[in-house]
């Protein structure tokens, strides 16, 4: 081989090794985070709503298909519109964009609670969406009065 043939090579070499790396963190598929996550402490033990911001940091969309919980075997995923909710089978997780979850518009239910977690309490669920696959999550039993605050963009609360 000559010097040329050699660095020709180790060129391809390079990049498909640059290219095996990128896909295995999957460059295409959907990355899928939690923010904010919290969970108001439910009156009893007949519901509960769980509310968050499910960002995609991709350029690929996505669904948010289900969700499991260990405090309750019936987790809906539920829309609201004209102050009406209704449960539905997936939402749109858009690209580069977010679904928020939040008092008052769409949230996940929890039916038939098997407890009744208290303030300070985490609740632990599993969410599953079409592309990025099962996300892990923990909820924040918060106050009946709670509602988070939007995250502002500088990434602290203003102060």
């Amino acid at each position: 081989m000559n010097a040329r043939t050699t660095r020709t090579l180790a060129t391809a070499l390079s990049l498909t090794a640059a290219l095996a790396i990128s896909g295995c963190s999957g460059a295409g598929e959907p990355k899928v985070s939690v923010t904010g996550a919290f969970m108001p402490q439910p009156v009893n033990d007949k519901m509960a709503g769980g509310f968050m911001v499910i960002e995609n940091g991709s350029g690929t969309a996505d669904k948010l298909t289900g969700a499991t919980s260990p405090l309750s075997d019936d987790l809906q995923i539920h829309e609201t519109k004209d102050q009406k909710m209704q449960q539905v089978p997936s939402m749109d997780v858009p690209a580069n964009g977010e679904l928020r979850l939040e008092r008052g518009g769409n949230h996940i239910m929890f039916m038939g609670l098997k407890n009744t977690p208290k303030v300070g309490d985490k609740v632990t669920v599993e969410l599953r969406f079409e592309k990025a696959g099962s996300v892990k999550v923990e909820l924040d039993v918060k106050e009946r009065t709670y509602n988070a605050q939007a995250p502002t963009s500088t990434g602290h609360n203003g102060h």
